[in-house]
């Protein structure tokens, strides 16, 4: 097989969570120049349907979702409007997460906590559990859990982040051997991307990182990597993290 072989999605329905905008826009958009139909969802229902309308662009039918994947009933409903339109998901990108910074960790608020591992831990895990059983009792399909360096880098002020994103990293394990072999389940362990956040970075850290690559990454910089997962290329990976990051040290 041809590499563009291996990551030919064409027949496959996949859901993306955060997908309207940084790093989940431009895996959504990848999954469909490469024939994936495409389920975007984030909070904002306008956002969705922007990329919605960019993925019909390509010849390929989408669904655009508003869902606050701290919820799980929000979630269960998001499940159930891909499947009734689509009657199958391929594949989940649980990429929708949160890393505001508090004052200090004792001053990190309750509620603060909870949102955070809501959205980084709570969220992902509710949805790949509902999606992943149903992928085990179909055909079979990938999960792709997209993390973060701050789980493997953490860093003063970011706990509940750090520690969410921790978490997320084990859901790997856990759903791969639960819902395999048919299903996949692998993570994404991003480091900084110029997405919309780093508008907010000082000029230096939109230039440089302490990585290998000495750089943060452009958003496109994730789609070969979201596509080896999400594909046939990578039929024996499973339970894998991967590391996007330009070698953060």
């Amino acid at each position: 097989m041809t590499t563009t072989d291996l990551f030919d999605l064409t027949g496959k329905v996949a859901l993306v969570t955060g997908g309207s905008r940084g790093l989940g826009r431009e895996i959504a958009l990848a999954f469909a120049d490469h024939g994936a139909d495409v389920v975007v969802t984030s909070r904002k229902l306008a956002a969705c349907e922007q990329v919605a309308e960019q993925i019909q662009a390509r010849g390929r039918r989408a669904l655009a979702v508003a869902c606050h994947v701290g919820r799980w009933s929000e979630i269960d409903a998001l499940v159930e409007a891909a499947y009734q339109r689509f009657g199958r998901v391929d594949v989940l990108v649980n990429n929708a997460g949160m890393s505001p910074v508090a004052p200090s960790s004792s001053e990190t608020s309750e509620e603060l906590f909870d949102k955070v591992v809501a959205v980084n831990f709570k969220g992902p895990f509710r949805l790949g559990a509902q999606v992943g059983a149903r992928m085990a009792a179909g055909h079979g399909g990938s999960i792709i859990n997209v993390s973060s360096s701050g789980a493997l880098f953490p860093a003063p002020l970011f706990g509940p982040y750090a520690g969410s994103k921790a978490a997320l990293n084990t859901l790997a394990g856990v759903f791969g051997r639960e819902y395999g072999p048919s299903v996949r389940v692998n993570t994404i362990s991003a480091g900084p991307f110029l997405t919309d956040i780093a508008d907010a970075w000082p000029e230096e850290a939109r230039q440089h990182s302490r990585s290998a690559a000495g750089r943060p990454g452009d958003p496109s910089e994730i789609v070969t990597t979201a596509l080896y997962l999400a594909s046939p290329a990578s039929s024996y990976t499973t339970g894998a993290l991967i590391r996007v990051d330009g070698g953060l040290y």
